[in-house]
């Protein structure tokens, strides 16, 4: 029986195209058309002014934090139950991440908490949208606005997502991730919706910001003086042969989140009623994209994660495990970080919770045999 991978790229035609392009013409570093291209389409597809590429997903939230002027003795609020990335960003600026715990159904932050972590040093939030489901950003962004804080958007999970605004009105719109607060950072690694193996991007709508943003990836380099620094910045630049392999996708953007929502979909229906199992919720304001298809496990099944993926492994189904909120992990409780902090949800979820195979490339066919499979463990 063969293995069936948690997630598979699905390439085509057009990347190879591209990518050999760079190659014929020798435009394979952080240079050249694919870039530019790729930054203006991804941005204009979330509806946003400008793009600034990146080298993965951690790094567009460490420029976002610098370009953002954070500093130390400021306070971000964030979820516990995100990746490590998040703390890392904010870390890295001497800033002090602040948690909250997870809603119970979206398994995103639980925006009505956020308030109450308010003090007088808060400076920004970061909304994380989680395994492809938007944070319920209408009120957070009410929040941030009455507060005066930077809303750093992580919508690394979260390509062509979109979120209702407007609800209580009579003509409601729909928005993408990728369009909301301050900034946004988008990972594209080998296993979101549009992937460049490696990358990430910021999109913002000021164009100061942007500038900046592109100095900080770029060694802070001046353009009338090369080797000529006033500020230290990163080396985070994008090569035009990743761009290329993201542009080649976004021409298909559209297929592709159609192709996850169905994905989703079809794994709610042949696993709907199963007992003990808690699957992925769509809010009415919100259209997910099944980033990952996770769920989560009542106590009463007598399994935690770990035992459910041994279980499942022996099908040849392979998972992941959720993620580890932040106050549980123990590089940051040795830095003195969330000393006597709990949450119960992301507890909850990290030790309950996994994602089963969920990629572009998953067959019909493979996903009724991991559905099978979660019956049989589960019966």
């Amino acid at each position: 029986m063969t293995r069936i991978p948690v997630n598979e790229p699905l390439l085509g035609p057009r990347e190879s195209e591209y990518v050999m392009e760079c190659l014929r013409t020798g435009w394979i570093s952080s240079a050249g058309r694919f870039i530019e291209q790729f930054e203006e389409q991804w941005s204009h597809y979330c509806n946003r002014r400008h793009g600034v590429s990146v080298s993965n997903g951690t790094a567009a939230l460490q420029v976002a934090m610098r370009a953002l002027d954070l500093r130390p003795g400021d306070e971000v609020i964030m979820p516990s139950f995100t990746i490590i990335s998040c703390a890392l960003a904010v870390m890295d600026v001497g800033a002090k991440p602040v948690l909250i715990d997870s809603d119970p159904d979206t398994w995103c932050m639980d925006v009505r908490q956020v308030e109450e972590r308010l003090t007088s040093r808060t400076r920004a939030i970061i909304p994380v949208h989680i395994y492809g489901h938007p944070v319920d950003m209408e009120p957070l962004l009410d929040i941030a606005e009455r507060h005066g804080l930077y809303v750093i958007e992580d919508a690394a999970e979260a390509h062509g997502a979109e979120c209702q605004l407007d609800r209580a009105s009579a003509a409601p719109m729909w928005r993408r991730c990728g369009s909301f607060g301050t900034v946004s950072c988008f990972s594209f690694y080998a296993n979101k919706l549009i992937t460049t193996g490696e990358g990430g991007m910021v999109l913002t709508d000021d164009p100061r910001l942007a500038e900046r943003l592109r100095m900080l990836r770029n060694l802070c380099f001046l353009t009338g003086r090369r080797f000529y620094h006033e500020e230290l910045g990163y080396n985070f630049r994008l090569t035009n042969m990743q761009a290329a392999m993201g542009l080649a996708q976004l021409e298909r953007i559209d297929e592709i989140v159609a192709r996850k929502r169905v994905i989703g979909k079809q794994y709610n229906e042949s696993l709907h009623g199963i007992p003990g199992l808690q699957l992925p919720s769509e809010q009415a304001w919100a259209r997910s994209v099944y980033w990952m298809y996770g769920v989560v496990l009542d106590k009463e099944t007598c399994l935690d994660a770990d035992k459910f993926a041994r279980r499942l492994h022996e099908y040849e189904i392979e998972t992941r495990p959720f993620f580890l909120g932040m106050h549980e992990q123990p590089a940051l409780r040795r830095k003195g970080l969330f000393v006597g902090e709990h949450y119960p949800v992301a507890e909850r979820l990290a030790r309950q919770g996994l994602y089963v195979p969920s990629g572009l490339a998953l067959t019909d066919a493979q996903l009724e045999r991991v559905c099978t499979a979660i019956r049989e463990v589960l019966k």
